[in-house]
């Protein structure tokens, strides 16, 4: 991969953006690099969480339209059809939390991709801009349906409507961001670390349950709780936190 580095520690996988000269732009080959980082850290048994950064003084300036933009519309697939999607729309869904630590320009794409993410952090100087409205399209990789959704509607139509800048601050107060840090790599890293020390399986299946609730309701998620936590009740890792409470320590999870 040229776009995008990769790297495992400590169980987790940290994915950087590299195309600092273009202000890290996705064109079509940074797209599918993405995509196949996500999709080697989600078969990797080792890896337990993500951490996406990037490389220079900013996220991204979104996408490369001189590229991406005839391939969209000539209907071309953004990422492989068998792999994981970093925006979660399409193909394999990820089974891993990602946190997404942002500094600098984050456009379009790059808000996206963040609420496509569990948890996010940026710098106090982020500044954050769904602007396709101002270049005579809209957002197409998930913002009209997750900046409603997690942000409230008054709040996205507030911003993807009218294509202005968000600070970052703005961006904590309506929750695009969990947390403003002057070191964000490093931030995310600690966060991702803290999950990865957690219980694998039931990180997992707390994703799952988050999702369903989501896509099909809270009364769809709430039958499947009990299944789910007994499916997790006979695993060694129960076994383990368990003990571990009884011994006032704290628990070594193996993911099985």
């Amino acid at each position: 991969m040229q776009r995008i580095t990769y790297s495992v520690a400590d169980h987790v996988a940290h994915l950087r953006l590299n195309r600092a000269d273009k202000l890290n732009a996705f064109d079509l080959t940074m797209l599918r690099e993405l995509a196949e980082a996500y999709t080697l850290a989600d078969d990797d048994d080792d890896v337990r969480c993500l951490v996406v950064s990037a490389e220079g003084k900013a996220f991204t300036a979104g996408l490369d339209l001189a590229e991406v933009g005839p391939a969209v519309a000539s209907g071309a697939a953004l990422f492989p059809p068998d792999g994981v999607d970093p925006l979660g729309l399409h193909g394999r869904r990820r089974r891993k939390p990602v946190v997404i630590a942002i500094r600098g320009y984050c456009f379009t794409i790059g808000i996206e991709l963040a609420l496509a993410c569990d948890i996010r952090v940026c710098s106090p100087d982020a500044s954050f801009g769904q602007i396709e409205i101002n270049r005579g399209i809209f957002p197409f990789g998930g913002g009209t349906m997750r900046w409603p959704t997690q942000l409230g509607w008054g709040n996205a139509m507030r911003w993807i409507l009218t294509g202005d800048r968000m600070p970052a601050n703005e961006a904590l107060r309506v929750g695009l961001v969990q947390e403003l840090h002057d070191d964000p790599d490093a931030r995310a890293l600690e966060l991702a670390a803290t999950v990865a020390s957690r219980a694998p399986l039931g990180v997992q299946a707390t994703l799952r349950s988050a999702w369903l609730t989501f896509e099909e309701g809270p009364e769809k998620a709430a039958a499947a709780l009990l299944d789910e936590a007994r499916t997790l009740m006979d695993t060694d890792d129960a076994a383990e936190g368990l003990k571990s409470f009884v011994e006032r320590r704290e628990a070594k999870f193996t993911g099985t």
